[in-house]
């Protein structure tokens, strides 16, 4: 049995190899099949004790494809490149967040399957 290697770990996904590029447009896409309406956040720590993270922009409740998330993404990642960056998912019946995981840390510049690198 192997055991992971001690590093900090983040969000929902944090335990998996990194996602690829096309991993992460089909998690976003199956919480747009799901009803649940997508946004960008971004803070500078990921401290367990930060609840609060800064919106990037409203969230995108007419949003109807992943690539529009991952260009949100883009830009947000542009503009704060020193910060993490967290896609979240929020469901409009239960008026909360359901499901959330980091594209981007700080320092990384592109993932290691040589897309354009929205996760580390």
């Amino acid at each position: 049995m192997k055991t992971l290697p001690k590093e900090r770990r983040y969000e929902t996904f944090s335990y998996l190899p990194p996602l690829t590029d096309a991993q992460i447009a089909r998690q976003i896409q199956y919480t747009i099949d799901q009803g649940f309406h997508p946004a960008v956040e971004f803070n500078e720590d990921s401290n367990a004790e930060t609840y609060y993270w800064t919106l990037w922009k409203l969230p995108m409740f007419g949003c109807s494809s992943p690539q529009e998330v991952l260009n949100e993404v883009q830009q947000c990642r542009s503009e704060y490149g020193n910060c993490y960056i967290r896609v979240v998912a929020f469901d409009n019946i239960k008026q909360c967040q359901v499901m959330s995981f980091i594209v981007h840390k700080p320092g990384s510049t592109g993932n290691t399957s040589g897309g354009s690198g929205y996760r580390y």
